[in-house]
């Protein structure tokens, strides 16, 4: 029988006693969300333990079931990004006891069927009957309450936990809860795309994910790493953490680039309403012609943009042997977008293949392309019946002719988690960077609405349950 829904039910007897109740976000609806009080989560099984959280997040992917672009029916409660303290275990948790701190992998997995044991908790076999993989508080993943909630009971605590040192609110708490879905999904992305030291990346989209795998992959030594966006709070960040920022909607997209620091190989980018833009236009469009790549400056093209980048960097140019001219792009390219992507000429509207379009002509031959963004098979909000069940057309034959690999699928957290974990502790990244509000239950409403339209800044918004 299986774990996690409606299995075990004599357990459940003896384990599930009602108790008062707490707070969580609850799905209403598209586009509403409430703070409802809802029952106190208990054990329900030896294997449980319920966390009291202290930060829970708003994600992207959450955004999804907000705007009716699921299949999730009103009343769910949302979020899977756990951190807290562990308040009760049951008898047959062995590695936790009550006062632990800890981060919650947004995965919910058994740790021991075939798929766990290889490496893939994402597709874990046992923990709900339909399908492979669970999560909490999201569409089609399984009936576990989110986390967006005061407290969570998670299931086979041992593998779903990750120990963490500190206290509450003290200075990692925004980089530990980064740890229990997207500092691991953009590390994640960086692994699908092959990313490597020295070689160039392009990220399309500077949402959490999406910056968070540019920042993954400067980490791991890549060269150039460039950002696709139009938000200008989102590019601010891309540009503050080292990556090169590209504005998909700028009318004259070279004006925000400067040309190379000649005889240092290092591009800076000028982001809209800095300095000296219309100085540098003629210059890097004249430097673009003698690539022999040709710039229409009167609609941005951020697939020539990178290629032009790469093309008049003097270091990189001296270095091509006969041939290698051709290889003007990256070899490694993400979308961090998903199937919500907006069209380039015309913003207003969605194109859900634009941002593979785009970097499958940006990715050299023999390069490598990672799908990290969010691509569903139910999408009641799509503008045809093929896009409604997940069905695109792709420019297949010039991936295929490229030779390209593609990886997709969903982050197998426990995979990195502990690796990542370190790193913030050892002072080598603070994934933190990315948090622009910490607010309390009464704000989430509003917070979802100012999200959901990206407006003033919002990049990642924390939950505080105390607040």
């Amino acid at each position: 029988m299986l774990y996690g829904e409606g299995a075990f039910s004599r357990c459940r007897s003896l384990y599930h006693v009602w108790g008062g109740t707490i707070r969580a976000v609850v799905y209403k609806g598209p586009e509403k969300v409430a703070v409802e009080e809802v029952d106190d989560p208990k054990i329900e099984h030896p294997a449980d333990a319920i966390i009291r959280l202290t930060s829970t997040a708003i994600c992207g992917s959450d955004l999804h079931m907000y705007e009716g672009r699921t299949v999730e029916k009103p009343g769910k409660i949302l979020g899977h990004e756990p951190l807290g303290v562990i308040e009760e275990v049951g008898s047959a948790v062995y590695s936790y006891k009550k006062g632990d701190r800890v981060v919650v992998n947004f995965n919910v997995a058994c740790g021991h069927c075939m798929n766990c044991v290889m490496g893939f908790p994402s597709a874990c076999l046992t923990i709900r009957s339909e399908t492979a993989g669970g999560a909490f508080g999201y569409a089609k993943m399984g009936k576990y309450a989110g986390a967006q909630a005061e407290k969570l009971r998670v299931p086979f605590a041992d593998f779903n936990c990750t120990k963490l040192p500190g206290k509450p609110n003290d200075k990692w708490e925004h980089d530990f809860v980064m740890l229990a879905d997207i500092f691991p999904t953009g590390f994640f992305a960086t692994k699908l795309a092959f990313v490597m030291p020295g070689f160039p990346v392009a990220v399309f989209g500077a949402g959490p994910v999406g910056l968070l795998a540019a920042y993954s992959a400067i980490l791991q030594g890549a060269g150039q790493v460039f950002v696709v966006d139009h938000i200008p709070e989102r590019l601010k960040l891309a540009k503050s953490i080292g990556a090169i920022p590209i504005d998909f909607t700028m009318s004259d997209p070279v004006a925000q680039i400067e040309a190379l620091r000649a005889e240092f190989s290092v591009v800076d980018t000028l982001l809209p309403g800095e300095e000296k833009i219309e100085s540098l236009m003629s210059s890097i469009s004249k430097l673009a012609g003698s690539a022999g790549i040709q710039l229409d400056v009167d609609r941005s093209d951020p697939v020539k943009v990178i290629q032009a980048l790469r093309a008049v960097n003097p270091m990189v140019a001296q270095s091509l042997l006969p041939g290698e001219e051709k290889m003007k792009g990256v070899m490694s390219g993400i979308d961090a977008v998903g199937y919500q992507a907006l069209d380039r000429d015309d913003p207003s509207r969605e194109n859900p293949t634009q941002v593979i379009s785009d970097l499958v002509r940006l990715i050299n031959p023999t390069g490598h392309l990672a799908l990290i963004g969010v691509y569903t098979a139910d999408d009641p909000g799509a503008a045809n019946a093929h896009a409604r069940k997940g069905e695109f057309m792709l420019p297949l034959g010039e991936l295929w002719e490229k030779g390209m690999t593609v990886g997709t699928g969903q982050t197998p957290v426990k995979n990195f988690i502990i690796l990542l974990r370190d790193l913030i502790i050892a002072g080598k990244a603070n994934p933190g960077f990315i948090v622009s509000h910490r607010i309390s239950f009464d704000e989430v409403p509003d917070a979802y609405r100012k999200f959901a339209r990206r407006e003033g800044g919002y990049t990642k918004v924390i939950i505080d349950p105390a607040k």
